[in-house]
């Protein structure tokens, strides 16, 4: 950073979301060695917002902390390789410090210092409301910034580190057992909230183009509406909670609550209770999916699908999925069918590349996952399709680079068109099997060997 020009300055000022002070730092000529000599009293003269200061403070003061890190590392490694030359070289060096920058948010990663209202109340282990929990978000958002020096993308894993530190601080925040994925799913909202504004950041605007916009659609087909209209009258005219232009409210409620960043997940909860007599009716009914979607896009977020599944079976869906590729992929994985397989092969490749614990059970469930096809003698194409391009109209999912930590992708498919992205293979296993009996859709004869194997386990019909 001592090198960089005006230039490579303001490039990094629009990285990190500070794009506002580029004209100021391009007419004082601030450079890199310049911006690492300001001091508080220059930065509060050449920056006007608060939140700019801060922000601009705290990551020169990341840096030159990091590079003293840095210095004092490379002098202890220096000093210890003079001792023992023969066992710290260039080579282990430099993979010494890549090591050292992977596990830089495990090892150093700690809560941010709430506000005296939050603390109470996680001091008295009350479950905070809605409006409290949107102060604990945003605080742990603003803090995860600071740690990724103003990049707004955490990868899954530490989305995982920061609300697992969360949960283990207050276990009481794990309600139900769901709390994981709700603290997940609101954080990753957050994130979503606070990029939405942004248009000229190089990330952001890569991102956009690769996921695309389409929530934009609000228009419904005329089906839908007919549909809706018909079903309504049923419900009129049989005993129902609701009438028509109540059912219709909620409807409506649902879409445009769907449209926003920040969302109210509670009363989303509440209104997809008292709308399930009119969904599972167009389900039964055979309707289009895509219409079923235009009338209840929640269907899109895998929470909710798995909510769904609970509320049919009275089963958690995902739990399940857990224990089953805790307890049964070693075991794939040792069997002689698998061995020559293209995903086992891959996956030995990149287990060489790994030391970390979880990083290498990732992997290992990841690669049962998508070996069970093969294991039972199914049509691997009916249920994943890996860096290739989908081809089932059944369920199926779509995974890109499964064992990338920083890039892989998993999203699931139905009628080839993309129902939801979700996290890692645990929640795609899950999304799959639920979205079988959420919309109702026949099991393919090439892949009921596998399914009928999950969903044995999710039942608890048979111990395989």
């Amino acid at each position: 950073m001592e090198n960089w020009s005006v230039e490579q300055v303001c490039s990094w000022l629009k990285q990190r979301n500070l794009g506002e002070l580029v004209p100021k730092f391009r007419e004082e000529e601030i450079s890199g060695a310049a911006l690492l000599a300001l001091n508080d009293r220059m930065v509060q003269q050449l920056v006007k917002k608060i939140g700019h200061q801060a922000v601009l403070m705290d990551l020169i003061k990341k840096y030159q902390q990091q590079k003293s890190g840095l210095e004092s590392l490379t002098y202890c490694c220096e000093t210890a390789s003079q001792k023992f030359p023969e066992v710290i070289s260039g080579k282990n060096l430099k993979s010494f410090f890549a090591r050292h920058k992977t596990l830089q948010w495990t090892s150093s990663y700690a809560l941010p210092d709430f506000p005296y209202d939050v603390k109470c109340i996680l001091a008295e282990k009350k479950c905070p409301d809605h409006s409290m929990r949107i102060r604990i978000i945003e605080f742990l958002q603003a803090d995860m910034t600071k740690y990724l020096e103003g990049s707004l993308y955490p990868n899954s894993q530490q989305y995982n580190i920061v609300v697992n530190a969360l949960l283990q601080a207050y276990p009481f925040l794990d309600e139900d057992g769901n709390g994981f994925l709700l603290w997940k799913r609101a954080l990753k909202d957050r994130f979503k909230y606070v990029r939405r504004p942004i248009e000229d950041d190089e990330q952001v605007l890569r991102n956009k183009c690769k996921f695309g916009h389409r929530r934009g659609q609000t228009r419904k087909s005329s089906f839908a509406e007919n549909k809706l209209d018909d079903v309504q009258g049923q419900v009129e005219e049989e005993p129902a909670h609701l009438k028509g232009s109540t059912m219709d409210l909620h409807i409506k409620w649902l879409n445009q609550e769907y449209m926003k960043t920040q969302r109210n997940w509670e009363e989303v909860d509440n209104r997809m209770n008292v709308t399930i007599e009119i969904r599972r009716k167009m389900i039964s009914d055979k309707a289009p999916l895509k219409d079923i979607l235009r009338l209840f896009p929640f269907l899109r977020c895998p929470y909710q699908l798995f909510r769904e599944f609970q509320l049919l079976t009275h089963m958690d869906i995902y739990k399940k999925t857990v224990k089953i590729l805790e307890i049964y992929s070693e075991n794939i994985l040792s069997l002689y069918v698998v061995r020559n397989n293209p995903i086992n092969i891959m996956l030995q490749e990149n287990l060489k590349q790994h030391t970390e614990e979880d990083v290498l059970k990732y992997m290992k469930m990841t690669a049962a996952c998508l070996l069970l096809p093969e294991v039972f003698g199914d049509d691997s194409s009916l249920f994943a399709a890996v860096n290739e391009e989908v081809r089932a109209v059944t369920p199926v999912l779509e995974v890109k680079n499964p064992f990338n930590v920083s890039s892989c992708e998993f999203a699931l498919y139905i009628e080839r068109e993309e129902l939801a992205q979700l996290d890692d293979c645990t929640m795609a296993l899950a999304a799959l099997v639920a979205a079988f009996h959420v919309f109702d859709i026949p099991c393919p004869k090439r892949i009921h060997r596998t399914l009928n194997f999950l969903e044995s386990l999710v039942f608890e019909v048979r111990n395989p």
